[in-house]
């Protein structure tokens, strides 16, 4: 086996755990858009231009009450406000990337982010290749899992009531597992205070 071909396997393998979530999570995305009315096309459409798990399944409930468009911008921006801190860490990095640069830009997950920030790179290749086929499986997994929810929702005679909850269930493993990789707790606790004190300040149906 060739160093190029054992550096693109072991960015498949960094990308392992991605894929799994992303195939679950898309297929719940996918279902709850069928639910409401929208089929694969609309599924496959919204993962590959934009990209974004949260901000998407936020955005069904947007489609399916016709939110006028400031809604839908404000409503976006404050779901992936995060990003753009995504942004300036990996100013240096992505650097000259070249022609890659603003795909890589635009596949910046959550999930990319991680990896992409802490994995090393693979003997064999450079650090943008390296960054910009992570961002490319990962967003492979996204419209496949997507796509694939779609398809099932339309062919399984079943109810997938509260499968909305998939997004709430991964942000919580999230935030499990930063809380035993750090003793830092500080941002775990200023994050639910944030949340705390929005919910007393603004009630549930707004928050």
């Amino acid at each position: 086996i060739s160093l190029k071909k054992q550096a693109i396997k072991q960015t498949f393998l960094d990308t392992v755990p991605v894929l799994t979530g992303y195939i679950f999570l898309g297929i719940g995305f996918g279902v709850l858009l069928y639910e409401k009315g929208y089929g694969a096309l609309w599924s496959a459409a919204m993962s590959l231009f934009i990209l974004a798990g949260s901000g998407q399944y936020v955005a069904v409930d947007l489609m399916a009450n016709q939110a006028s468009l400031l809604t839908v911008a404000v409503t976006t921006l404050l779901v992936n406000a995060r990003h753009l801190f995504y942004g300036i860490s990996v100013l240096e990095s992505y650097a000259g990337a070249g022609v890659r640069k603003p795909y890589m830009i635009f596949a910046l997950t959550d999930e990319t982010y991680s990896l992409v920030t802490q994995k090393p790179t693979p003997e064999g290749m450079t650090r943008h290749q390296y960054c910009f086929l992570v961002s490319l499986l990962d967003h492979l997994y996204w419209v496949t899992g997507c796509v694939l929810g779609s398809v099932l929702g339309a062919a399984l005679p079943v109810s997938f009531e509260g499968i909305e909850f998939v997004l709430t269930a991964l942000f919580v493993t999230i935030l499990t597992e930063q809380w035993l990789s750090t003793k830092n707790h500080r941002p775990a606790f200023i994050g639910m205070g944030a949340t705390a004190v929005c919910l007393l300040i603004f009630g549930k149906d707004v928050f």
